[in-house]
């Protein structure tokens, strides 16, 4: 697993015209009773399994969050990191993005790192921004792994301080000259992740799909960077404007996200015809707003 590299594994999945990210939020409780087994840890890693080898070959990457594996402690812990070694085997060219959202202070974020790409081997992180890059720098300084940090979430009260006006000055985004101005504040984090904190090239942003005004906004300040989208799906997010806000220069640099959409898709014993038909449903739909303009 050292051989893996996450820009190179993602860029390799536009390259096949992959851009659905499917969300593992899988919730013991809404797992269907067709995929239940005996305990908590068997019945989410086959369901888990089902899922990934339903839909593994529409994906870009698949994206565990960890707060529906920490709610049953230890059991959970264990059955992630067993979904995503068993990604690694069913799917070794799909990445796997574990949803976490860590960051804090530079030496604890150590333990964050060795929990996540230690212990759990994932590809890639979500982090935010809050404590700056020198608390970042243990996550930051990893050049093959994906360090995804939050800019403009998904949720409806995202700009509560998302939003909040800060002033800038000098050059900020791509083409933009300011003697001092003033920007959202999940622009200025888009700003600061595309011309200091990716150095080595393996920092990416969310911005959820819920937003696409804004999104338009952040893909033209960070360029060809990576953009996790979530918010396609349960949260509503439409295909077609999330598509032709987020791609970049090339008509890839999308990782769009959806969760229950695609593996709560049914309730019943189909559920792995239903996650796979859901996946394929959102492929289709973003290869063909790729090439067509928005009428």
């Amino acid at each position: 697993m050292g051989d893996r590299n996450f820009r190179e594994m993602i860029e390799a999945r536009w390259a096949a015209d992959r851009f659905v990210c499917v969300g593992l939020d899988s919730e013991y409780e809404k797992i269907p009773e067709a995929a239940r087994k005996d305990g908590v840890v068997e019945t989410i890693v086959l369901f888990n399994r089902a899922i990934v080898e339903a839909t593994a070959a529409y994906a870009c990457a698949f994206k565990p969050n960890i707060a529906f594996y920490e709610a049953y402690g230890d059991y959970g812990l264990i059955a992630l990191q067993r979904t995503i070694l068993d990604i690694h085997k069913l799917a070794p060219e799909v990445p796997v993005i574990l949803d976490a959202k860590r960051a804090d202070i530079g030496n604890t974020n150590m333990g964050y790192v060795r929990e996540a790409f230690d212990f759990l081997h994932a590809d890639a992180v979500t982090v935010h921004p809050y404590l700056g890059a020198e608390a970042l720098a243990p996550f930051l300084e990893l050049k093959d792994k994906g360090i995804i940090v939050l800019c403009r979430t998904s949720n409806p009260g995202a700009g509560e301080l998302q939003d909040l006006q800060v002033g800038v000055s000098g050059r900020f985004g791509k083409g933009f000259h300011h003697t001092l101005s003033y920007v959202p504040f999940h622009q200025y984090v888009a700003h600061k992740v595309a011309t200091a904190w990716n150095k080595n090239g393996n920092c990416a942003v969310v911005v959820g799909a819920t937003y696409p005004r804004e999104l338009a906004q952040i893909r033209e300040i960070v360029g060809d960077i990576p953009i996790l989208i979530p918010g396609i799906g349960a949260q509503g997010g439409d295909v077609e404007k999330t598509v032709k806000a987020g791609m970049n220069s090339h008509s890839t640099g999308m990782i769009i996200n959806s969760s229950r959409g695609i593996i709560f898709a049914s309730k019943g014993n189909d559920f792995v015809d239903a996650a796979r038909r859901e996946t394929i449903r959102l492929h289709d739909l973003i290869n063909q707003y790729r090439t067509t303009e928005v009428s």
